[in-house]
């Protein structure tokens, strides 16, 4: 087995110091530490991060004029490990994580030299008491948090790829600017033959949140999904997942604002060009619905 070089990438927005502090102690403790560290100011400024911590391998710090979005962030810190040329694997990690233990990236080391065709590991998220919340579990249903496999999405939170992979498919859809994105990395890279491996030992301490904490919540991810099917999905499918998710959104939300920023997003994802149009393959929707997650949910 080849060991793969293995970069970390941390996408900030300036207003978690104490917490990104603490996770880049976490990489530094780590058995296998990797060759590249590149932390991204999203809009903001972090001179002191080039000084205040002492680091394993290459440390480089970026910073953005505006705030892209969590994808358009982390696009740029892709962006820079392709300029240096010796990155095999990037683990990408929130900037109000933790690791844990000790072995996270020998495990992923591991886990990339072991299969050439493994494009995307997705680790387990949970919060300080242990307890991971529902929709952290990239399966459908009431899904065991410890059971790890193959499936069909991985967790933005914490994850590891191969750069082969981005290099082959492509970057994160930095138009997208928050919500779904990951789908639409995933379904490219399974309809490209990759693997994506949820591995529950690889642990992301993160605190308990909810995404309707973002003002622009419920309008970017109706716009979203919107742009999503439109790019991703055969068109016969298209009114089926759309069709489930506005049921779905009828029964979750209670908030009468949130419906109708929901629809507007909906709306406009309608109106607005989605970008690209490259949908997957039939047998890849096979594919994704023997993994346990058809792409109309």
């Amino acid at each position: 087995m080849q060991e793969p070089r293995i970069a970390v990438a941390v996408v900030t927005m300036g207003n978690r110091p104490a917490e990104v502090d603490a996770l880049l102690e976490s990489v530094a403790k780590q058995d296998v530490p990797p060759a590249r560290i590149v932390i991204v100011g999203n809009g903001c400024r972090l001179p002191e991060f080039a000084r205040r911590l002492s680091l394993p391998g290459e440390v480089t710090v970026l910073e953005t004029d505006e705030n892209l979005g969590c994808p358009g962030g982390r696009n740029v810190a892709l962006a820079r490990l392709r300029e240096y040329g010796d990155t095999d694997v990037v683990v990408e990690l929130d900037d109000d994580g933790l690791l844990v233990d000790a072995d996270v990236l020998r495990r992923v080391r591991d886990h990339f030299a072991a299969d050439p065709r493994l494009g995307i590991v997705g680790f387990r998220i949970a919060d300080e008491n242990g307890e991971t919340q529902r929709r952290h579990v990239p399966r459908a249903g009431n899904a065991d948090p410890l059971r790890g496999g193959y499936v069909t999405g991985f967790l933005g939170g914490g994850h590891a790829f191969r750069m082969a992979m981005l290099n082959e498919i492509g970057d994160w859809p930095a138009e997208f600017f928050f919500a779904h994105e990951e789908t639409d990395l995933a379904w490219r890279a399974a309809d490209a033959g990759w693997k994506i491996l949820y591995a529950p030992e690889l642990l992301l301490q993160h605190p308990k949140t909810s995404p309707a904490r973002h003002a622009i919540y419920y309008r970017v991810t109706a716009r979203n999904r919107v742009w999503l099917v439109r790019r991703r999905l055969p068109l016969p499918l298209i009114p089926v997942h759309l069709g489930v998710w506005i049921a779905v959104t009828l029964l979750r939300t209670r908030s009468l604002g949130g419906l109708r920023a929901w629809f507007g997003g909906f709306l406009e994802g309608l109106r607005e060009p989605a970008g690209e149009r490259r949908p997957m393959r039939w047998r890849t929707v096979w594919r994704l619905t023997r993994l346990g997650r058809p792409p109309v949910l």
